[in-house]
């Protein structure tokens, strides 16, 4: 319990920032979009001067801006970024910052086995990326019902949307815990957070773009696509990869760190 009131509490400023940060971009971006939405046919001319790769690209094809729930899936992708580096982060350092620091061996010395270690720390690490999820919940139906002033929203497509985030944080802590563990060493935790998360996107971005679904079906971020999210009210069946990745890393994590070779301070 110590550990994990130790672990919580390093998180909190780290999910503050994180949280206020998501909320500023929901708030503004939308209000922005918004504020142009009665010009549709500038709005149109101007989407049509850019390429369909671009498009693609950065989520922009097939949007519904006569609708701020439509605005709100184009907004959603750059939450989904921030949120994607945040638990990539925290995976990556959940076991290598002791490392990092050469206190492991302190943390090891305890009476308490790595299995369950490992377990409090991936514990504190949800709790805190579920603070966040809370956040963009409360953020996104703040926002969207004070600049709505249009008919009542359909809340079915926007919990589905939201509910997303639980399994894509998943991929992205556990998924980065792995790497993390599969490194002999991790010297800098936010180079390694942002190349999985903008790596991902970009994977998905220019599958897109290339029309190769082969390469695109391994990035969370073409699972949880906003737009068809919204507009289907259903998941892709290609969550089942981020589910399968998950399921896959979590236990193979546990086993990499209890055979792991903990470098002492001495």
């Amino acid at each position: 319990m110590n550990i994990f009131k130790h672990e919580f509490k390093s998180y909190l400023k780290s999910v503050g920032i994180w949280s206020f940060s998501i909320f500023m971009i929901i708030l503004v971006y939308l209000a922005a979009f918004y504020s142009i939405a009665d010009d549709m046919a500038m709005m149109d001319d101007l989407l049509s001067s850019f390429p369909d790769e671009l498009l693609i690209a950065f989520g922009m094809t097939d949007l519904n801006f006569t609708s701020i729930l439509g605005m709100y899936g184009l907004v959603f992708l750059f939450c989904q970024i921030c949120l994607a580096i945040q638990a990539a982060n925290y995976g990556i350092s959940l076991v290598s910052i002791e490392e990092r620091e050469f206190t492991a061996d302190f943390l090891l010395a305890k009476p308490v086995g790595r299995g369950k270690i490992m377990t409090v720390k991936l514990l504190s690490a949800l709790a805190a990326l579920t603070v966040t999820n809370l956040s963009v919940w409360a953020s996104s139906f703040f926002v969207i019902n004070f600049l709505n002033d249009g008919p009542p929203i359909e809340n079915k497509p926007l919990v589905m949307l939201l509910a997303s985030i639980v399994v894509f944080q998943l991929f992205f802590l556990t998924v980065g815990l792995l790497i993390s563990l599969l490194m002999k060493r991790v010297r800098s935790v936010t180079p390694l957070s942002m190349a999985l998360a903008f790596g991902m996107y970009v994977v998905s971005a220019f599958g897109g773009m290339l029309g190769d679904d082969t390469i695109d079906v391994i990035s969370p971020f073409k699972h949880f696509e906003p737009n068809a999210i919204l507009t289907n009210t259903a998941y892709d069946p290609l969550v089942l990869i981020s589910v399968a990745a998950i399921l896959i890393a979590v236990p193979t994590s546990y086993l990499l760190y209890t055979k792991r070779n903990i470098q002492s301070a001495v």
